[in-house]
């Protein structure tokens, strides 16, 4: 009996935290309660014809042209058929084990360098070191092969998710080393270098992206002697970095001016030099209030790496589009888009909560260090 009370009691607790939970976040005003009964109109209107749509009456099953459009659903037979060209794209079918592998390996290196404790000691940030270069040689090894028996597959035929997230990872990390001395540049004493940093952060900034790749695949080859052959993706790595650290820069100058003065003063008065004062004084702090804005820079280059579409490369949109081109199954390209969508929602929606994360922890070691 007693038990049953306790029980009782206790259920009846959480439903009164459940009914505080929604009375504080969705019906507190009058402006809240509308868009709390909206949002519920919403989804109670699209969601029985959604799950029709992608469950009841789709097509799991391998089926042919003609029955996905007799279900009326979703036809994920079509997935079944084009996930391998969507995900590897023109990678030779028989050597595509060699890019998936290659993406794995490159993801699981992502994923443990996100864990802070790896990194923590001069023995595991060594380790860490050591593994990822043995993660870039062994992407290295595979998706060029040519060596250990490999055939070797030409950078033209790279595509899909692995062209992708190399694109995008290559090129942000360069950008992001790029756009330190950028941010330093800009804020130097020596008006050289200030005015030269200003130039191009300005000029870069000023010009889209599509417009770089088209001047480096297009124009750089007429400009430079025959004999100087330079590999159309490194050309458009080359432009896509140059576009971030712009961006990456400005976000990185903004951090530095929230450093107080007094921090760098007092950083050479013990006698630090002006990179030290830089690495081990300002940068870290000025990254700490820049993470947002760089966060949100590291987003956008991922999405827009679909843009090399324009010069030639398909990355996982353009695979995408390539597979819904195929005159077998015309007329179906939700699924595709959908399927790709997902991919870039779990790789940015990560890379934004592990982001919200670090923030978190850096506020709460910030907080620590000032009550000590």
């Amino acid at each position: 009996m007693k038990a049953d009370l306790v029980r009782s009691a206790s259920a009846g607790a959480t439903a009164a935290r459940v009914l505080r939970w929604w009375h504080r976040n969705f019906f507190d005003g009058w402006i809240n309660m509308l868009l709390a009964v909206g949002g519920i109109w919403l989804l109670a209107t699209t969601l029985p014809g959604l799950w029709r749509w992608l469950v009841t009456e789709s097509s799991v099953a391998p089926a042919s042209y003609g029955d996905c459009l007799s279900a009326g659903g979703a036809c994920w037979s079509f997935l079944q058929a084009k996930w391998r060209l969507i995900l590897f794209g023109t990678y030779p079918f028989e050597e595509q084990w060699r890019a998936g592998l290659s993406t794995i390996i490159f993801l699981m290196a992502v994923v443990l360098s996100c864990i802070p404790g790896l990194w923590l000691g001069s023995t595991r940030r060594w380790f860490m070191c050591a593994l990822w270069i043995a993660v870039l040689g062994t992407v290295m090894v595979l998706m060029p092969g040519g060596m250990f028996g490999l055939p070797r597959v030409e950078h033209r035929l790279w595509a899909g998710l692995p062209l992708t997230l190399g694109f995008a990872a290559i090129g942000c990390c360069c950008a992001f080393g790029l756009a330190i001395l950028l941010a330093l540049g800009r804020r130097s004493d020596m008006r050289l270098m200030h005015w030269l940093c200003v130039g191009y952060i300005e000029f870069i900034r000023g010009v889209p992206l599509i417009s770089l790749l088209l001047l480096a695949t297009i124009l750089f080859p007429l400009l430079v002697p025959p004999e100087v052959d330079v590999d159309q993706l490194l050309r458009a790595q080359i432009a896509f970095v140059m576009f971030f650290a712009a961006y990456l820069a400005e976000a990185i100058r903004g951090g530095l001016q929230a450093v107080p003065p007094g921090q760098s003063a007092a950083a050479q008065a013990i006698g630090f030099g002006y990179w030290r004062t830089q690495i081990h004084i300002v940068l870290p702090q000025a990254l700490r209030v820049a993470l947002p804005s760089l966060v949100n820079t590291f987003i956008a280059a991922l999405k827009d790496t679909s843009l090399v579409s324009v010069v030639a490369m398909m990355d996982l949109l353009g695979t995408a589009n390539a597979a819904k081109a195929d005159p077998n199954w015309w007329g179906l390209y939700i699924e595709p888009y959908l399927f790709v969508a997902l991919i870039y929602f779990a790789l940015c929606a990560g890379m934004s909560w592990y982001a919200r994360g670090l923030e978190r922890r850096l506020a709460g070691e910030k907080k620590g260090t000032q009550r000590a």
